[in-house]
């Protein structure tokens, strides 16, 4: 059978079991087939083989994009006829295929000898942005040969043409609302974590957003307003919190944007999405990739009484009342001049942040990517010519106060600031390029990072990038047919690309599915570094981590650059003593609830980034508070610590990144061996004093100041996704803190210990646990199922070294094995201990979940509804949040334990030692000495 004919029959399943269109062609050998069929004017196929190959291709780097342009580049040099392509028609489409082959292309036809080819090829050049260094190579060699062309390419790329061309954005945008969800609403809505497996096919994973009932209203919305926009609204709460998807804005984009281009299927740009209380940062910057909208609406407002005061319900939260009304079909405009959102005359809100001149510019580009090629290209051109560069896009904001110091995230943006035009220091507000260093993909957004790098024609990783890691860890519980098919593909297009990937597509060294973060955490080698990373807990305890949506993560890795305004900073510290039978994560959660009861229930942590002074707790351990920020809705966080713990930090990171060396898994441009030169580089600019440990200056500018008192913390704390609230606005939302008493033995029905959120530490707690209740009763018996999964390989080998992991395998009904990986999801549990593969496990809810209904003590992050558990026909499921501690003893006794019980159970046992920093770390300014690089 042809590849064709298996085309057609894979044509014909989509459509009679999934009622969906042909499947895009990536495929080279496809296309080929297609292409002779095309040559072949008596071909029974030749008119869909037409369709397919001008409608159906993906452009980029695909195979098959290589086959299109190469094709089209005959057509247009006269040595193959098509009577339906003509010569303009295939400069058309080659315009259309966002560079790589095309740009290749596009670069014979201009530069070649034939003047009737080269200039409407030139001219078509003259639109294209996404040019690398072999393809402005070509140009300046061919300039400085004297050719014509060349000349008249580069004299556009410097006045930026392909820009100042473009249509401006409308000044008047009419938009249709959609109540899409009350309450904050998670990416989970948007693109469900259990189709993560069909991210890359987006037509299929459109079909699971929010509901298919949802989705037809969408469109009637769009057919009864033609002349508006749906925009996508978050009554009561925040649009896009949670994980870092790009699947999600894609979903959107779907079914409410507009397509990128005729010739690209599936693949729309500009959606408009809004939330009572905006947009989350990371799913914000994912907007601004598609040049889309996102408005901060503020249509419910804290209810205030006749003396001002905030008037609060029986729990004590802010009563809101409506400002104004967006229900579902209410036609809105924005002007986007007066930064307005009205309603017929009235005016409703100010939405000037949504329309700063660089987002304006996202709008006018189609998205972030164009601009951010689009700005090298023009600099490129302009120093080729010897002349000075037209400033066409909007100036970078440059904010610095006069004898302010910096916090230290503007340190960091300091440091690795790339194109400032002032020495001076740049504080919160500067929209700046920075230099990324270290960059991280993770497994159910990876195929998309792979699609975007193919769309923006990226070949190899950015020299400038010090690591890059390709995990496994999100499809680690369940080796199924989806996983099979998808994660070596994934592994295969990393490895070539040059980022140091999980699983060897060689076989050399045995396939790692150790948790993204905790990998990312090991290779940050320097506390000044800048790490982005494919998924929302990318937040090192080292320099300041982003999360990120799969484009941002492939400009990352395409570029070594990203773009982004400096973020405010609010500042944390601790005082009095931490007790003994508190574990770290109690302070971490009495962090948000300290922070929201000092601040009238005012989040200042989101969209903001936390600078948290642990002091003297290392790496692994100080993690476990980076990683929660992303449920305070923080940007990022940064920890603070003292020389000496940094440079024991870094230390480990170094041991760490020797066993993937000694396992066989650095590159050939030896990229893991490159960090630990960089970690003794950065140890010895400690030791010496040269260039101390990061801290902020003493009279640095904090959004707001929260001290977290270690002495009121007496109970384990547990985040409750309060499932059963009247206000269905605070359901699930990371903020309903309370103490262990509260549940007063409220049954428990599965316990997990896993995800990011634990360490080493916390294994070696469940052994003493067990060893404690083995001495106490003569044996252990498990009332409720607990599921444990260790983070990393290097962990468990560790554990098996000291003598833990026989501890652990002894109560264990169910052990990993590696040799023989679980092909199908878990359905049903028993009241025994599982060992599982390291890896995410039920944290991603993609592939095992808990049994409908249950509830469920996790360390887990994530409480969203139907993730770690759905809902069963009698009730719903609750993820409740706690202490690795906290997890085991409720699954011995099978519900939540009294203090007292909790207390005697911990009893002797080593827990997470936390002591603050005896006093402020922050030190006397000097700006020199910590931006440290002299500034490109």
């Amino acid at each position: 059978m042809s590849l064709y004919s298996e085309y057609l029959a894979e044509i014909e399943t989509r459509k009679t079991e999934l009622g969906l269109n042909p499947k895009p062609i990536d495929s080279a050998e496809l296309l080929s087939e297609i292409i002779a069929q095309i040559k072949d004017t008596t071909n029974e196929h030749r008119e869909d083989s037409l369709k397919f190959f001008i409608y159906n291709t993906l452009p980029g780097t695909t195979p098959a994009a290589g086959v299109k342009a190469q094709f089209l580049k005959e057509i247009v040099l006269g040595e193959e006829k098509v009577e339906e392509i003509t010569p303009e028609f295939a400069l058309e489409l080659l315009s259309h295929m966002k560079g790589g082959p095309s740009v290749e292309a596009l670069l014979d036809l201009a530069l070649s000898d034939d003047e009737a080819v080269a200039k409407p090829a030139a001219e078509v050049l003259k639109t294209q942005v996404y040019l690398y260094e072999a393809d402005t190579e070509r140009l300046e060699t061919a300039y400085k040969a004297g050719n014509a062309i060349a000349k008249d390419v580069l004299e556009s790329y410097a006045k930026a043409e392909f820009f100042t061309k473009l249509p401006d954005v409308p000044e008047k945008i009419e938009v249709v609302t959609y109540i899409a969800a009350e309450g904050d609403i998670s990416t989970d809505l948007l693109s469900p974590g259990n189709q993560a497996h069909s991210r890359a096919d987006r037509e299929l994973h459109g079909k699971c957003m929010i509901t298919p009932e949802a989705q037809q209203e969408i469109v009637e919305l769009g057919k009864k307003h033609p002349n508006a926009k749906v925009m996508l609204i978050a009554e009561k709460g925040t649009m896009g919190v949670g994980s870092s998807r790009m699947s999600g804005v894609n979903n959107v984009a779907l079914w409410a944007g507009e397509p990128t281009s005729p010739y690209i299927p599936f693949v729309n740009k500009a959606p408009i999405v809004a939330g009572t209380n905006g947009i989350a940062p990371i799913f914000l910057t994912t907007v601004d990739v598609t040049g889309g909208i996102g408005l901060d609406l503020k249509n419910w407002v804290k209810k205030t009484d006749e003396n001002g005061e905030i008037v609060r319900d029986a729990n004590g939260d802010p009563v809101l009342e409506e400002a104004y009304s967006v229900a579902t079909g209410t036609v809105l405009t924005i002007d986007t001049k007066a930064k307005k959102l009205y309603n017929g005359s009235e005016e409703l809100a100010d939405v000037s942040a949504s329309f700063t001149p660089q987002k304006m510019e996202f709008m006018k580009a189609g998205g972030s990517y164009a601009v951010v090629f689009g700005k090298q290209l023009q600099s490129f051109a302009a120093r080729t010519l010897g002349v000075e560069a037209p400033a066409v896009y909007a100036q970078s904001k440059e904010v610095s106060h006069e004898g302010q110091g910096l916090t230290a995230v503007e340190k960091i943006f300091n440091r690795n600031a790339v194109g400032v035009n002032s020495d001076a220091p740049l504080h919160a507000g500067s929209d700046v390029r920075v230099k990324v260093n270290i960059v991280g993909s993770q497994d159910t957004t990876g195929p998309m990072t792979c699609q975007e790098l193919e769309s923006m024609a990226a070949s190899t990783i950015s020299p400038t990038v010090d690591g890059a890691y390709q995990s496994g860890c999100h499809t680690a519980s369940v080796w199924d047919k989806k996983a099979q098919a998808n994660i070596p593909k994934l592994m295969s297009f990393m490895n070539n690309f040059g980022v140091i990937t999980a699983r060897d597509p060689k076989g050399v060294y045995h396939a790692m599915t150790d948790v993204i973060h905790k990998v990312l955490n090991d290779i940050t080698v320097d506390d000044r570094a800048i790490i982005i990373g494919g998924d929302s807990h990318t937040r090192m305890s080292k320099g300041v981590a982003f999360g990120a949506d799969s484009g941002t993560v492939a400009l990352a890795l395409a570029t070594g650059e990203a773009a982004m305004p400096i973020p405010e900073s609010v500042k944390v510290t601790f005082k009095g003593s931490m007790k003994e039978h508190m574990d770290f994560r109690d302070v971490v959660h009495a962090t948000q609830a300290q922070m929201l009861k000092q601040f009238a229930g005012e989040n200042v942590f989101q969209g903001r980034v936390i600078e948290v002074q642990i002091g003297t707790l290392l790496a692994d351990q100080a993690f476990t508070f980076t990683d929660w920020s992303a449920e305070m809705k923080a940007k990022a966080s940064i920890c603070i610590s003292d020389n000496e713990t940094m440079v024991a930090s870094l230390e480990l990171a170094k041991s760490r990144i020797q066993i993937m060396i000694d396992k066989g898994m650095d590159n050939e441009a030896n990229m893991l061996q490159g960090l630990i030169d960089l970690a003794d580089k950065r140890i010895a600019e400690i030791k010496s004093g040269e260039v101390p440990a990061l801290a902020p200056d003493d009279n640095a500018k904090y959004y707001a100041e929260v001290v977290i008192d270690l002495d009121q913390i007496d109970e384990p704390m547990i985040a409750d996704p309060d499932v059963n609230n009247e206000d269905v606005s605070k359901r699930y939302t990371h903020d309903v803190i309370r103490p262990v008493s509260y549940y007063d033995g409220k049954p428990v029905d599965l316990g997990f210990v896993g995800s990011c959120m634990v360490h080493k530490g916390d294994m070696q707690i469940i052994a003493q646990m067990l060893r404690n209740l083995e001495e106490l009763n003569g044996s252990v018996e498990f009332k409720a199922p607990l599921v444990v999964a260790p983070p990393t390989y290097n962990i468990v080998d560790e554990l098996k070294a000291e003598g833990d992991w026989e501890v652990l395998a002894k109560y264990a009904g169910f052990e990993f094995d590696d040799a023989k990986p679980k092909e199908a999801a878990r359905t049903k549990y028993d009241n025994i201990l599982y060992l599982e593969r390291p890896g995410c496990n039920l944290c991603m809810g993609n592939q095992e979940k808990a049994e409908p209904g249950d509830t469920v003590i996790a360390t887990s992050t994530r409480l969203f509804q139907g993730r770690v558990v759905a809902d069963s026909d009698e009730k719903k499921g609750e993820s409740l949040l706690g202490s690795t501690p906290l997890v085991v003893l409720s699954t011995v006794l099978g519900r939540f334990p009294t203090t007292e019980e909790y207390k005697q159970a911990v009893e002797g046992i080593d827990l997470t030692k936390f002591a603050p920093p005896s006093e402020d770390l922050a030190v006397a300014p000097k700006f020199e000495a910590d931006v440290a690089v002299k500034r490109v």
